[in-house]
């Protein structure tokens, strides 16, 4: 197996200090330059299918203001109000495309349990309603399907469902489609919902639309809901006995209007619906924008409100959501979300140029949009997280950018560099001229943790407890190891040594039980940690996600195979072949059970692995259960050990748990790719005095930095 040597790493980082002193030299004032890039407005987007890139979907979206919303549509010429919704009230955007009608029925319930299943079996569903021959009828509707073929597959993938089947009491799915006919404009809003009535009453789905009018919206009815030109003539064959049936003409498939529907995905209550504002599948922008001065909350994205507008629209047959706002006011919130707003605003100040230059460099990499909320551009999430320390961090560097060669750079940053950070090629195989490996004093991450204990449990089980929860006993074992005594009840002993709800807990004890001590490690962090040891098993099924051809054999040996300048893991091989994977970084998540490695800068210990010294000096190696190991007992017999784990004292007298099957322990450093800022190492440089002119040139090697 090979290792990391540490000792260049504690070097470099007892000598961050010097380096710094050094560079400091070199720092040059910000200055203005006439091609700096600048955005006026961002487009963030929150949902949107991006085949191979981006793919964050939702049936409809839910947004309330506090000072109220102004409705209606974008047009090259500019944003159009049409509807003004009430301060407080809720309203759900969608698509008008094609779907699915699951069920219609007069009973709540029934139609309520329909929508919860088809909701557990990741469909898209919808539930609303319909006047219709004297009663009210709640509809299921199911997808977000752009043809009628879609819609059409969908039908015999619903009717396969048993379960639902026995759900929908005879009711047989069919395809709906946005092909309507629509009646001349009424002279109000509730003489359209009257018309509604009278063509409900006589057997049609039928619904208010809403269109721009030249004096205000204008209303009409549309009815019906074929997904074919074959079935839209039904529809008119049929609507011929309908009142005013002469009136009825289709609707134009490149209008603009929105359908008005009663919707009760969010209440689940009869008596309590929402608008729901359907727009067709065009090139039609539907445009929400405040009222007032209070923000637009999203509910599904946790409720979170935003500075800005919103559009909406159809973009790969799918509703997309985007987020319109300042492009600097939208760095309020990255700031805030990416850095700790309690740290020195020097750290934040590198963090808003940093950021901002990202974002520069992106474009519109997103087609219609230049970046999403996520990580996979940069964490986003509205004007809750902002604080007086991150909007001041964006204000004094408004505008300033980091280039290279008089281009906006690509300002990648991560948590935590582990003391070295990472060339890009160490992680995607390219070279970056300024993203090269560089000492980082990233320990800072570990100021004030606990310490924690490895223990052997009474039963045998391996885990974690911290320092705080166990004294000494004042005992030891037989072989020297201290037993410790927990001091509270309910303690949890965990797989690695950190509280988060992903670690798993191994076992729950109480006061005054006793573990044996095996080591003591430091509290897991951004700087240090430790994951497993996972069975092969594990590994098999999370490594057989991202390699092909499969793995088929148990895996018995796993080994960093190659590194890169930072000493980061660049190459692996199982079983002494070598893993073909998409790039370096791929590495965590490709080792990662219950979640992504933290980084690649990690040794791996083989937990099954023993070498055990025999008579005359010979040496045998276990590494997994394929080989028994006997123990000989005080009356001289031997028997197979069967134990979950073999403790084995070295020369030095250090106590080792051999896992009784093949398993792998990592031990790393850092969090994240690595590459670029550090901000653990921005904070500790911001801490010893330096501004963020220095620490952005000290991790992005030959910038310069400019101002619009």
């Amino acid at each position: 197996m090979k290792t990391i040597n540490h000792t260049w790493r504690k070097l470099a980082l007892t000598t961050i200090a010097l380096l710094v002193l050094v560079s400091a030299a070199t720092a040059v004032p910000v200055r203005t330059q006439a091609a700096v890039p600048s955005l006026q407005d961002i487009r963030v987007a929150m949902f949107m299918q991006l085949p191979g890139k981006y793919d964050q979907t939702t049936a409809a979206a839910t947004f309330q203001s506090a000072g109220g919303i102004g409705l209606g549509v974008r047009e090259p010429d500019g944003a159009h109000k049409w509807l003004s919704i009430p301060a407080g009230e809720s309203v759900r955007v969608a698509v008008d495309d094609y779907k699915v009608k699951l069920l219609e029925t007069k009973t709540f319930t029934s139609a309520w349990s329909v929508y919860q299943y088809v909701v557990s079996a990741k469909g898209t569903a919808y539930i609303t309603s319909v006047k219709k021959n004297g009663a009210l009828h709640y509809q299921i509707f199911e997808g977000a399907y752009k043809s009628a073929a879609e819609s059409a597959s969908a039908v015999s993938r619903w009717n396969a469902d048993a379960k639902l089947s026995g759900m929908l009491g005879g009711f047989k799915p069919a395809a709906q489609g946005p092909l309507r006919l629509e009646t001349p404009a009424y002279s109000s809003k509730a003489a359209a919902e009257a018309g509604a009535e009278q063509y409900g009453a006589a057997g049609f789905d039928a619904y208010v639309a809403v269109r721009a009018g030249a004096s205000g919206p204008v209303y009409s009815v549309m009815i019906g809901g074929a997904s074919t030109a074959e079935e839209l003539k039904t529809l008119q064959a049929d609507a011929a006995k309908a009142p005013s049936s002469a009136s009825l003409k289709p609707v134009d498939p490149t209008s603009r209007y929105m359908l008005i529907r009663p919707d009760y995905a969010n209440t689940g209550k009869a008596n309590d619906s929402q608008t729901l504002y359907m727009f067709p599948l065009n090139d039609m922008k539907v445009w929400l924008t405040p009222s007032g001065e209070q923000p637009i909350s999203l509910k599904e994205r946790s409720g979170r409100t935003y500075r800005g507008s919103f559009e909406l629209s159809a973009f790969n047959g799918k509703l997309a959501v985007i987020n319109e706002l300042p492009f600097e006011e939208y760095l309020y919130s990255v700031v805030a979300v990416e850095m700790y707003t309690s740290w020195p605003l020097e750290a934040l100040k590198a963090q808003a140029v940093a950021a901002r230059s990202y974002a520069l460099n992106k474009g519109l990499g997103f087609q219609i949009a230049h970046v999403v909320d996520t990580t996979l551009s940069q964490a986003y999430n509205g004007t809750g997280v902002e604080k007086p320390s991150s909007i001041e961090a964006v204000e004094a560097t408004r505008g300033v950018v980091a280039l290279y060669n008089g281009k906006v750079i690509e300002a990648i940053f991560s948590s935590n560099g582990g003391g070295m950070t990472a060339d890009a090629k160490e992680a995607w195989n390219n070279e970056v001229p300024y993203l090269k490996s560089v000492p980082s004093p990233d320990d800072v991450s570990e100021k004030g943790l606990y310490s924690w204990y490895r223990v052997v449990l009474p039963s045998g089980q391996l885990g974690y407890v911290r320092e705080d929860l166990v004294t000494d006993s004042g005992q030891k074992t037989s072989a020297g190891s201290r037993i410790l005594e927990l001091t509270a009840d309910g303690t949890n002993i965990r797989k690695h040594p950190l509280i988060q709800e992903a670690v798993p807990v191994v076992a729950q004890l109480n006061k005054g039980a006793r573990v044996v001590e095996l080591e003591k490690v430091m509290e897991s962090n951004p700087m240090r940690w430790i994951r497993g040891p996972f069975t092969s098993t594990e590994l098999l099924t999370t490594l057989n996600l991202r390699v092909n051809p499969k793995l088929t054999a148990p895996i018995t040996a796993l080994e960093v195979s190659s590194r890169g300048v930072s000493g980061r893991a660049t190459g692996l091989s199982v079983n002494g072949a070598e893993l073909t994977l998409a790039s370096p970084d791929t590495i965590r998540s490709a080792l990662g059970v219950g979640g992504s490695l933290p980084s690649t800068l990690f040794d791996i210990e083989e937990t099954g692995k023993v070498v055990i010294l025999g008579a005359g000096g010979a040496q045998s190696t276990k590494s997994d259960e394929s080989r028994k190991v006997y123990v000989m007992g005080a009356d001289g017999k031997s028997a197979a050990y069967n134990g979950e784990y073999l403790y084995a004292m070295d020369g030095d007298g250090d106590i080792r748990a051999a896992s009784k099957g093949a398993a792998f322990e990592f031990r790393g450093t850092g969090y994240g790719h690595g590459v670029g800022l550090s901000q653990y190492g921005a904070l500790s440089l911001a801490q010893q005095g330096y501004d963020y002119e220095y620490i952005l040139k000290y991790y992005y090697k030959g910038i310069t930095l400019a101002k619009e």
